[in-house]
């Protein structure tokens, strides 16, 4: 079997990039900033290389433009057409040429525009005792199971202090939900491209709130 290939659309952090690279993917990432971390990054506008035969893509697409939390300042996004270039950028990467896709971003105005989100996900069900509402649009990937359910429930994404790298930190991928993005999504690819059947994830208690969990 050849190596199956990963495009992580809209990343500089080098997180998921790497964990699928761990699992056995040649993983790139592509941004308009360069890579914070060593390993296989295209700086520059991902458009121009959705079509090179990727296996999986995981997006990232900004959510400046997109983002509830923005909502007033709404109207001057719609008026100046910030917010329909956001999405329009959205349907580009939800109809790339790739079969296995996931977009990810917070709560926004892609569930009223485009469609709802497939799974919402809470960085405390895997290892971080953290609140921040992730949403994932999936296409031919299962939902992403939880790995480790801890304690803490603080929005401290949300409270960090303003700075030049604020917008940077808040953006970040947390390590537990890159990690099991590859350990599930990644391995799932593999399987499937390999003809071996997947193999289910055991059901956990927490797996019924993927479908709608705010806490």
């Amino acid at each position: 079997m050849r190596q199956p290939t990963a495009l992580v659309a809209c990343e500089f952090s080098g997180r998921v990039r790497d964990a699928l690279t761990r699992v056995g993917f040649y993983a790139v990432s592509c941004d308009l900033m360069p890579s914070e971390a060593e390993g296989e990054h295209i700086q520059g506008d991902v458009l121009d290389v959705l079509d090179w035969g990727w296996d999986l893509l995981i997006a990232h697409p900004p959510c400046t433009d997109l983002a509830t939390s923005g909502a007033r300042w709404f109207p001057e996004k719609i008026a100046d057409g910030r917010q329909a270039r956001a999405l329009d950028f959205v349907r580009t990467l939800l109809a790339a040429p790739i079969h296995f896709k996931a977009l990810e971003n917070p709560k926004s105005v892609i569930s009223g525009q485009i469609r709802k989100p497939d799974q919402i996900v809470q960085p405390w069900m895997f290892g971080h005792g953290e609140r921040k509402e992730t949403h994932f649009w999936l296409q031919n990937l299962p939902l992403l199971q939880p790995t480790e359910i801890v304690d803490g429930r603080a929005p401290l994404v949300h409270h960090m202090a303003p700075g030049p790298d604020r917008w940077k930190n808040r953006s970040r991928t947390y390590q537990g939900i890159a990690d099991a993005i590859a350990d599930q999504w990644g391995r799932y690819v593999i399987n499937t491209l390999s003809g071996h059947a997947p193999v289910p994830v055991a059901p956990r208690q927490a797996a019924l709130e993927l479908s709608g969990v705010i806490a």
